[in-house]
């Protein structure tokens, strides 16, 4: 609804810093709290505060008066009614710069706030916490979000504070003498999107409930092909800035990255600390999180190496290994030594001494782990150019994948591997794959969901040795694996992310002594493919599963 006034430009007084006299406080996070009292207190502020908070300030010996007594009203109905008050929001929202609104507060006799600190009840915690129900909804506030969009729209009076890390900023104002109005501005601005976050949150714990009880209704379960995942009607998409980078894709593209909030946020490549080297750029964080799916797709030691966005190698350890994750390193690096300089190498294991030797010997941009061995570390700082990321310790990946298209958003269930299983394999050419072959052929099926489509992959001992891949026809794409892989083609095993279209593709890899192949199958042309297999010999799975990657 559209406010009605009078009033034009002349009619408003025109200041920039205001003196801080009276504050309203009400936070859940008590971070910082004190500090900010013993600040306020000492600059003579009037401190005004609700139930916890107001203990907390008193048991600290400040002098502070609870909102019950300035409203006349008490906390009411579990707490649910405490601040939704003409007293506490006519402090808020009065426009101190009008006289009629100075006027107006002296006949009601209700006195303005020039500093609101709130924070909201944890309702993304408590969600985290396994919380169901009315425990959730108890946690959805009503009155902190009212105070910090009244004192956000009053932000020409009034300075809003959502942050524990700000509050330094008005500790600092008070020996100014007051908040400027660029100051009100941002604080203003961060708690919009604070409450534009906390929001989102809530409608999302809806959605998810929701598509659950329509799940549970139907009888349907996340991984059944063509189900329907319970989507909300609408979702919001909310995070904050971590930093401008040099430049996007390109030096004539502007960049930065943000970090995901709100509720189904996660600990990501976003949230990886930076040990050394120079500043991350836009493709580095691409092949970097590129780089890390494809070595958590293992539960095995696994390295991956990444050039835009495609693998040069990706291996798990040797079954012997004195070294696991070094060996991964090494037989990954195998694969493609030419692309892998200047790659982005991620491991799924701390990375020890010997990994680290064999990387400072290779020209590498990036390389991200969930650790490092302190010697490793040693060695890895002296490479000056040498950007090494350290994932934070709940590093892992969204429920949903969302791609942005012009117009729209595409959102879509993530393709993993946390319950890879080979039941629905099925042998339709050449003999049965012995042990060994098949566990080669599981590991070439799990790293081709890696590879950009058209995707053909070659593996032998655990390790790729020849990649084919974003080909627009699958015949170029074995050609390049097999080209790629040179004699290490001979006696390896493929896997295709998607089906032969005819048998020509096939034919490349057996000419080239592929003597095993998994692919999902259900090309109408499937018996052609099955022909060609069975003549040569050689033993091929339909997995009934495909791994497009666009």
């Amino acid at each position: 609804m559209a406010a009605h006034n009078s009033y034009t430009a002349n009619d408003y007084r025109h200041f920039n810093r205001v003196p801080i006299k009276r504050a309203l406080i009400s936070v859940s996070d008590k971070t910082g709290l004190l500090d900010l009292a013993k600040a306020l207190h000492e600059a003579g502020v009037q401190m005004i505060s609700t139930g916890s908070t107001a203990k907390t300030i008193a048991e600290a010996g400040y002098s502070v008066t609870e909102v019950s007594q300035i409203t006349g009203f008490p906390e009411s109905l579990d707490g649910r009614v405490k601040t939704l008050h003409p007293t506490v929001h006519g402090g808020l929202l009065a426009d101190m710069r009008l006289v009629q609104h100075e006027q107006q507060l002296a006949e009601l006799g209700i006195e303005p706030f020039q500093l609101v600190v709130v924070n909201l009840y944890p309702f993304v915690q408590t969600v985290a916490s396994g919380a169901k129900g009315d425990a959730v909804v108890e946690q959805i506030d009503i009155g902190g979000p009212a105070m910090v969009r009244a004192s956000a729209k009053n932000h020409a009076n009034v300075a809003i504070v959502v942050d524990p890390s700000r509050y330094t900023e008005i500790i600092d104002a008070l020996a100014e003498g007051g908040t400027t109005l660029e100051q009100r501005r941002q604080l203003a601005y961060a708690a919009f999107s604070h409450t534009a976050s906390y929001d989102t949150a809530v409608a999302n714990w809806f959605a998810e409930e929701l598509g659950n009880a329509w799940k549970a209704k139907a009888g349907v379960e996340d991984n059944v092909a063509g189900s329907n995942p319970g989507f909300a009607p609408e979702i919001s998409v909310g995070g904050k800035l971590a930093n401008v980078l040099r430049y996007g894709e390109n030096a004539h593209q502007s960049a930065a990255i943000y970090r995901t909030t709100g509720e189904g946020a996660v600990s990501g490549i976003a949230q990886a600390r930076q040990l050394n080297g120079k500043d991350m750029s836009y493709n580095n964080y691409v092949d970097a999180d590129a780089a890390l799916r494809a070595a958590f797709d293992f539960t095995e030691p696994a390295v991956a190496i990444i050039k835009h966005a495609n693998p040069c190698g990706i291996a798990i350890a040797s079954p012997d290994a004195a070294d696991p994750i070094a060996s991964a390193h090494a037989k990954a690096h195998l694969c493609d030594p030419m692309s892998a300089f200047g790659g982005v190498i991620a491991a799924n294991r701390i990375v020890t001494l010997a990994m680290a030797q064999q990387v400072a010997e290779i020209f590498t941009e990036v390389i991200v782990a969930p650790g490092y061995e302190l010697a490793a570390l040693q060695l890895l700082l002296t490479k000056k150019n040498l950007r090494v990321l350290e994932l934070p310790a709940n590093y892992q990946r969204e429920a949903l994948e969302v791609r942005q298209i012009s117009g729209g958003l595409l959102v879509q269930q993530p393709d993993t591997f946390k319950t890879f299983n080979t039941n629905d394999w099925k042998l339709v050419a050449g003999p049965k794959a012995d042990a060994a072959t098949f566990e080669e052929l599981k590991f070439a099926w799990r790293a081709s969901r890696s590879v950009k489509s058209n995707g053909i992959l070659l593996a032998k001992d655990g390790a790729s040795v020849g990649v084919g891949m974003g080909q627009v026809n699958r015949v170029d794409s074995c050609k390049l694996a097999v080209d790629r892989a040179a004699s290490r083609a001979a006696g390896s095993v493929a896997a295709s992310d998607a089906f032969f279209p005819f048998a020509d593709g096939l034919e490349i890899l057996l000419k080239a002594g592929v003597k095993a192949v998994a692919q999902p199958g259900g090309s109408v042309r499937d018996e052609e493919v099955i022909a060609a297999a069975e003549a040569a010999g050689v033993t091929m799975y339909f997995t009934n599963e495909r791994h497009f990657f666009h």
